[in-house]
């Protein structure tokens, strides 16, 4: 078997900045309290190349994951963890000039890199927000669509964030994440870096969300849609 020498190259360099950056957000064990899950620590802005590198779109089909979410022009959406933007450009160019995307992330260099990306890109329909651990930093009834790309399991206050979310969301607002598959132990991610879909069912209804489907026409994540419920 042929091995493409500069694949392997970008690959390991790939996999040394994540582990750098896992390093470097700290690995403190948590639990859920409901489904006691280990949380996983936050990668750290470190690894930010991690999350722009060209494999990303065989391992992860962005489009893909995109086409499944009936996103319009005009659409007010959030991007929560946004990281460098990698599916807040996306976003942008999907809802429009008409549209908004408002990007979130708790590390000011992860933004600074989007906002970066974002003015290379030529779009003027993103807004960049500094949240914090415990809140989004969405504004209270505004959002169509709250999309998680293998975010949600690294909240440490996932409790509290998933409450600020549901405030954000429009009545009939969507909450998507998407996660690697823990059932399927050949996906190349650790184990803490994974989520079934009983888990996330489990730690979003208990907080006031229904579940409306599941896809598993990823590569390698599960799409999970969820809607609130009414109180």
């Amino acid at each position: 078997m042929r091995v493409n020498s500069s694949s392997f190259r970008r690959t390991a360099v790939s996999l040394g900045l994540l582990a750098a950056a896992l390093l470097a957000a700290g690995a403190g064990e948590q639990r859920h309290p409901v489904t006691g899950r280990q949380i996983a620590p936050v990668m750290g802005y470190q690894g930010a190349q991690w999350l722009e590198r060209p494999e990303r779109i065989r391992e992860e089909d962005p489009e893909a994951a995109l086409n499944a979410l009936d996103l319009r022009p005009g659409m007010i959406v959030a991007d929560v963890g946004a990281g460098t933007g990698y599916f807040t450009r996306r976003l942008a160019q999907r809802v429009g000039p008409e549209g908004r995307v408002y990007a979130t992330d708790i590390q000011p260099e992860m933004l600074r890199l989007l906002r970066e990306n974002i003015q290379n890109a030529g779009l003027s329909n993103v807004e960049a927000v500094l949240g914090t651990a415990t809140d989004p930093g969405l504004p209270a009834g505004a959002i169509d669509l709250a999309l998680l790309v293998d975010v949600y399991h690294e909240f440490s206050h996932p409790q509290q964030m998933l409450a600020g979310l549901r405030t954000a969301l429009k009545p009939q607002g969507k909450l998507v994440l998407l996660e690697y598959r823990k059932e399927d132990p050949s996906i190349p991610i650790r184990e803490e870096h994974k989520m079934s879909v009983k888990q996330v069912t489990a730690e979003l209804e208990a907080e006031g969300f229904r579940m409306e489907r599941v896809l598993d026409k990823l590569p390698r994540q599960h799409i999970l849609i969820f809607r609130k419920q009414v109180m």
